[in-house]
């Protein structure tokens, strides 16, 4: 038994938990240098170039040698890498290029190490924040922030957006095919309304976000994928506000646990929506129970919840619903308040939750 001031306590319990602590701070680290190589390239140099020695490795990355031997050596310690001592060689293996090295593939981690890197940019605005209550504005983070989160999500929207969730939408793919008025609230760097663009040509795109610079950024990569302008625009507009036009269809992805006044924000988007038209809502798969929100990915997430999704929230002098506070049950209330009809999750499986939301008629009107 251990003893410390107050009571005895089970040594092999501490130790346990003393191993635990332990693993995530090394997940910390490793993290972390795992963020510096993606900077570097440095796993998909090894992708390209099968089992290397640390100087290889210097070499093909243009990196000091001393540094490529240490990190090299870390990676291998974590289970990133594998080493075969007798040849001095580090190789990446097949089944962790998806995660490590296929930019803009559905199971890459880059811009997540990324955005996570950025985040830690606003620790001392957020030991503030622990005492005062108020949060930490969007022009506190910098570009790691966002290139991370656009990465970040890149993958996902390209593995699902086209393949999975307008198919089992009704309607939605006939309606993007014929031609519509498309709204996308809280649009960041614009990369949905672009494959939309690209996908259906026949339609009309506008994207809003409250936040400049990513509007910028919006309007630079429409530019260089070419439909800027020609179908797509954007706009910087706090979607709570009020929309200034009328749509046949509005989407918000990972926006609404966002957002300073998510009431507002869906009502104001089912003012702007025609008579037959849908919102379509993607956003985290959580649960309104704490106890049923565990495990590496809801603990990943909380993190997040505190590092950007709460804290931005009550900057604004919001709810703070936080990247776990949207669940099913809240989002239906959510949704029921701001005057919507029905609310249909699609049946599909995965980390997030995609809602397809139906005005409200009455007697023929909305």
């Amino acid at each position: 038994m251990y003893k410390n001031e107050n009571s005895l306590i089970d040594q092999a319990e501490v130790e346990n938990f003393l191993d635990k602590v332990v693993a995530d701070t090394s997940g910390l680290a490793v993290t972390i240098l795992a963020a510096l190589a993606d900077r570097l390239g440095l796993f998909k140099t090894m992708a390209a170039n099968g089992p290397v020695t640390s100087a290889e490795l210097a070499d093909l990355a243009s990196i000091h040698p001393r540094y490529a031997k240490e990190w090299a050596s870390a990676m291998f310690s974590a289970g990133y890498l594998d080493y075969d001592p007798a040849s001095e060689t580090f190789t990446l293996p097949a089944a962790h290029i998806p995660v490590l090295a296929e930019e803009g593939g559905p199971y890459f981690v880059g811009g997540t190490h990324q955005m996570l890197l950025g985040m830690l940019d606003i620790i001392d605005l957020l030991q503030q924040a622990f005492v005062t209550g108020h949060g930490i504005p969007m022009s506190a983070y910098g570009a790691n922030t966002w290139e991370g989160m656009e990465r970040d999500m890149t993958g996902v929207y390209q593995a699902n957006l086209f393949q999975r969730w307008i198919p089992a939408m009704s309607g939605v793919q006939s309606m993007l095919k014929r031609g519509i008025d498309v709204a996308d609230i809280g649009c960041g760097s614009g990369q949905i309304l672009i494959m939309l663009a690209k996908e259906f040509p026949n339609s009309r795109y506008i994207g809003y976000d409250l936040f400049e610079p990513l509007v910028a950024r919006a309007k630079a990569n429409a530019e260089a994928a070419g439909v800027y302008r020609t179908i797509v625009r954007f706009e910087v507009l706090d979607g709570a506000s009020g929309l200034p036009e009328q749509f046949d269809l509005i989407i918000a992805f990972d926006v609404i646990h966002d957002a300073a006044d998510p009431s507002g924000l869906l009502q104001s988007i089912r003012r702007s929506l025609r008579p037959d038209g849908r919102y379509i809502c993607m956003d985290v798969n959580c649960s309104d129970k704490l106890e049923e929100n565990t495990g590496n990915l809801a603990a990943l997430r909380y993190g997040f919840s505190i590092l950007y999704c709460m804290s931005t929230s009550l900057a604004d002098d919001g709810v703070g619903l936080g990247t776990m506070g949207l669940s099913e049950t809240k989002m239906r209330q959510l949704c029921q308040e701001a005057g919507f009809g029905d609310v249909q999750r699609l049946p599909l499986d995965g980390v997030h939750n995609v809602y397809e939301v139906m005005p409200k008629v009455q007697d023929g009107r909305t």
